[in-house]
């Protein structure tokens, strides 16, 4: 067990863990940063001045009366890992899960108890707790919906120190705030889900593309892009263009037999190259996904910057714009052999939900871009600035402004708020001033008490497809979407844990 502090801090904590070995960390403690805090992004150095590891939502209430958090040197951290329980309600199909399971635990347990399964991203490693409450967006996305789109209800305590349950009945302005813009609103401990019968067949397929020259990628990417933003483009498919140094991958997967994946006109549309086919069963599917993330950015901890922008129709690269992206990445000093490009598709069902029915905004994108330099041991500036680069050519190729997704956390952004939030920041900023008007659950670039948009959105919105009125409507540490895995929050290492959400997830949960 850590050595006590002496100060009423640790004094505090020390109280609530009741001499319970491996309840609490602190600085002194030798191994620390290793043992504790578990840094994703080592890029970024961060010191909490305690990590917890509670055993029950009483610990977690407990811990909150007091003690406050946040994105910066000093918070207290909160790990949920030992939140690991777990029931299927076999009458509704409804999984009580709780917070601590990372997917690959939430897969195979969902698979053993009725053979069900929910959407989620494709890195075994991330968490729920932070997966669940920020979007969640994986291959299965287009054709269930976001993993938040499968919350019907959670256990959270709140600024108060109180244990709530939140759903669309009771306590439905918290409910809309966690599903989207969850870590500024309160620790969830437990979820109860929708859960789908697992599909068949599951097609996985890998093109692999080798070129001396990116600007030789730019037809490729453009029949991929009008491929991923076709309105009657098969929902069962989904799909990943890959940027790296040699060329590009486009990955994907098909639910569904090899016959009605060949059936679709999908594999035509894609442009040649050295093609592979793997048929799978669901668990095999997520198997398969998982390897393929790993050859992107696994859950191991590196030095990496990152940059995030998301698309509507409107918004996709001009034949042009695709040609300058392309001069400029071989023009470019890197400043690693290691860095990436990813574009995933997203839409189908994801956008059949009206956008102020969550906190999440993204219900009008088609198409998401990460990119990614990685340094070995170290990053260097040419890496960033590299990455910056890609970053501001798009945006200076497309007429409006694009958004960002907030699983992907970026510390560079001048108004993240609106970034990741957008025309729901209002009523997030008023459904904060109601539950947590000191800033309790706070980082640097969480949701503030009574905080509105300082953007001007459009008045003609409909209630539907991403267009809405910006008040939001209705009232409701990490891993997440980090790594090029379509999701974040390792073993709950802290779902709690606000520093994640704005040190790009450095503690290993998205």
């Amino acid at each position: 067990m850590a050595q006590p502090s002496s100060s009423a801090f640790a004094t505090c904590l020390n109280d609530v863990c009741d001499g319970r070995w491996g309840c609490v960390g602190y600085p002194s403690d030798i191994l620390y940063q290793i043992n504790w805090v578990d840094r994703y992004n080592l890029d970024i150095n961060i010191e909490p001045a305690a990590v917890t590891r509670p055993e029950s939502t009483e610990d977690v209430a407990a811990f909150i009366k007091n003690h406050g958090l946040g994105g910066e040197d000093g918070a207290l951290v909160i790990d949920l890992e030992s939140f690991q329980h777990f029931s299927m309600d076999s009458d509704n199909w409804q999984a009580t899960i709780g917070a601590g399971h990372t997917l690959h635990d939430v897969t195979k347990k969902l698979h053993d108890n009725g053979g069900r399964a929910i959407s989620h991203g494709t890195c075994p490693g991330v968490g729920l707790g932070g997966h669940a409450t920020i979007g969640g967006l994986g291959p299965s996305s287009r054709m269930w919906g976001s993993c938040l789109d499968h919350v019907v209800e959670v256990e959270v305590v709140t600024a108060d120190g109180k244990i709530q349950r939140a759903n669309e009945d009771e306590n439905s302005d918290l409910f809309f705030a966690l599903k989207g813009a969850g870590a500024s609103f309160g620790i969830i401990t437990e979820f109860v889900m929708r859960t789908n019968e697992e599909p068949g067949d599951v097609v996985e397929y890998t093109f692999s593309l080798t070129f001396s020259r990116h600007r030789d990628l730019s037809p490729v990417f453009e029949a991929w892009q009008n491929l991923i933003s076709d309105p009657d483009l098969d929902r069962r498919f989904g799909s990943e263009f890959v940027m790296h140094e040699l060329g590009a991958i486009i990955t994907g997967t098909f639910f569904g037999t090899e016959e009605e994946f060949e059936a679709t006109g999908i594999p035509d549309r894609i442009p040649t190259g050295k093609k592979s086919v793997v048929v799978n069963d669901w668990l095999g599917s997520v198997a398969q996904q998982a390897q393929d993330a790993a050859l992107w950015l696994s859950d191991l901890s590196t030095a990496f910057t990152a940059k995030s922008l998301a698309f509507t129709k409107d918004q996709l690269l001009s034949p042009e714009s695709i040609t300058y992206l392309m001069d400029y990445i071989d023009d470019a000093n890197r400043g690693t052999l290691i860095w990436f490009l990813i574009f995933d598709v997203t839409g189908g069902r994801i956008n059949d939900v009206p956008m102020n029915a969550t906190a999440y905004r993204h219900r009008d994108k088609v198409m998401f871009c990460q990119g990614y330099g990685i340094g070995i041991p170290t990053l260097n500036g040419r890496t960033r600035e590299f990455i910056e680069g890609i970053n501001s050519l798009i945006r200076s190729s497309v007429p409006t402004n694009l958004s960002t997704y907030a699983g992907y956390v970026d510390a560079s952004l001048d108004s993240p708020q609106d970034s990741y939030w957008g025309p729901n920041l209002n009523t997030l900023g008023q459904v904060k001033k109601n539950w947590d008007p000191h800033d309790l659950f706070s980082n640097p670039q969480s949701v503030r008490p009574g905080q509105k948009s300082v953007v001007n959105y459009f008045d003609d919105r409909t209630s539907s497809n991403g267009s809405e009125d910006s008040s939001g409507g209705s009232i409701g540490g990490t891993r997440d979407e980090q790594g090029g895995c379509w999701s974040w929050q390792r073993s709950g290492a802290a779902f709690a844990v606000f520093v994640a959400l704005f040190v790009g997830l450095v503690l290993g949960v998205f």
